[in-house]
């Protein structure tokens, strides 16, 4: 997972700024350049301790992850991490946020006016696959699902940010399609994990067994909310 970091674009040169009329003050000019350089520098640094972080956790898991390598791989010093991170559950915090909150949040928005619920889920079921299931934010669920018994900290912390949000946004979806006539199924509203599962279910295929049978995840998912709905899917 890459998360762009702001480009310092290239300073002017002493004809350019002659040409604009400026006198140069070359100190003047450093000075107050100084905090934006280093804030974009820093944001740079924290953008780079999080790839890191990613790539380490999920090669290696959470428990044998050590933050000398997160450093050694986004090429800081190790102190510089504890300018951003207070430890390593910290981090991987950050990952949680950065990497899923924003997918899940998707869930939290009804469907806008003219669309349907059906093709909500559907374009939610699009998203997810092209940005979950098919990247290594997939790995790092993967990975929730594995440790997250031995560190039930990390699990709290992903049940309140990711599935708990998820869910509620599911159970708001599915009543919106009740009421519209859409979903004939009332009792889905009151387990939305039935929703969702063959999205984990695509998740977990991917890593475990998509080398021995690949799987179609879209199609499935597609075929999924037709039956939820009540229709064929179209092919």
């Amino acid at each position: 997972m890459k998360i762009p970091a702001n480009k310092r674009g290239r300073s002017p040169t002493r004809s350019a700024i002659g040409r604009a009329g400026v006198n140069p003050q070359p100190g003047r000019e450093a000075a107050a350049a100084s905090p934006s350089s280093r804030a974009t520098r820093a944001a740079e640094r924290r953008a780079a301790i999080i790839d890191a972080g990613l790539a380490e956790f999920t090669a290696r898991g959470y428990a044998a992850t050590r933050l000398e390598d997160v450093a050694k791989r986004a090429g800081v010093a190790k102190g510089t991490i504890y300018l951003h991170f207070t430890d390593k559950e910290a981090l991987f915090q950050e990952l949680i946020r950065t990497a899923l909150v924003p997918v899940v949040n998707r869930l939290t928005l009804l469907p806008p006016p003219g669309a349907t619920v059906r093709a909500t889920l559907e374009h939610f079921a699009e998203s997810f696959v092209r940005e979950v299931v098919q990247t290594d934010r997939g790995d790092l669920l993967r990975l929730i699902m594995a440790e997250g018994p031995r560190f039930p900290s990390l699990a709290e912390f992903h049940y309140r940010e990711v599935v708990e949000r998820g869910l509620a946004g599911m159970r708001k979806l599915i009543e919106c399609g009740v009421a519209r006539g859409e979903i004939r199924h009332q009792a889905l509203a009151e387990f939305p994990q039935l929703v969702v599962a063959p999205a984990l279910l695509a998740v977990v295929w991917q890593g475990l067994f998509a080398r021995h049978a690949p799987l179609d995840a879209l199609a499935m998912l597609r075929v999924h909310i037709a039956l939820l709905f009540g229709e064929r899917s179209t092919p």
